[in-house]
């Protein structure tokens, strides 16, 4: 059989997310601010109602634990980015990136954000995978990374970020029992 890169990529993604998927359907409100250690980055409520996220230009060390509500903030900043590459759009800045607020408002934009990121996917032609990707990756990195390069990094980042909010989820979960 022979899986063109496209849809191999489509596959992972798909496998990424269903993992994902399994403890974000699980999640409660009270998780996502929930702060397993006395060293955290979360999400702080600003006084016009919206939030800010812990940041640090040079990470710290030790490196806080995040939070769900941060780390999903986290997924939607390089997610928004990574989309406004794709297609062709100027970045929009970290601080431009809005979280929703706990619960259903931020699942709803991460499985808006999936949706956007099929589109690409679906639209992308083994011969588009070749070209050069402009991010993650300085413009000017060696050695050059495509956009096959790209889609796999959105995979491997998805699960990575999504391991760490199901182990808080389960951290919190066994924590109150």
């Amino acid at each position: 059989m022979n899986v063109s890169r496209s849809a191999l990529l489509r596959w992972q993604f798909e496998l990424t997310w269903s993992l994902f998927e399994y403890h974000v359907e699980r999640l409660e409100d009270e998780d996502f601010l929930w702060e397993p250690a006395a060293r955290t980055w979360t999400l702080r409520p600003t006084a016009d109602g919206g939030w800010t996220p812990d940041w640090a230009d040079t990470e710290p060390d030790p490196v806080p634990v995040p939070t769900i509500a941060w780390l999903s903030w986290h997924i939607g900043w390089w997610w928004s980015v990574t989309l406004d590459h794709a297609r062709g759009r100027g970045p929009r800045d970290r601080a431009d990136i809005a979280w929703p607020g706990p619960g259903e408002p931020t699942i709803t934009w991460l499985r808006g954000l999936r949706e956007e990121w099929l589109a690409v996917l679906d639209g992308l032609t083994d011969a588009d995978l070749d070209g050069r990707a402009p991010f993650p990756w300085p413009a000017d990195s060696e050695p050059e990374h495509t956009v096959a390069h790209m889609a796999a990094w959105v995979n491997a980042e998805l699960m990575k970020n999504g391991a760490e909010i199901g182990q808080l989820r389960l951290q919190r979960a066994a924590s109150t029992v």
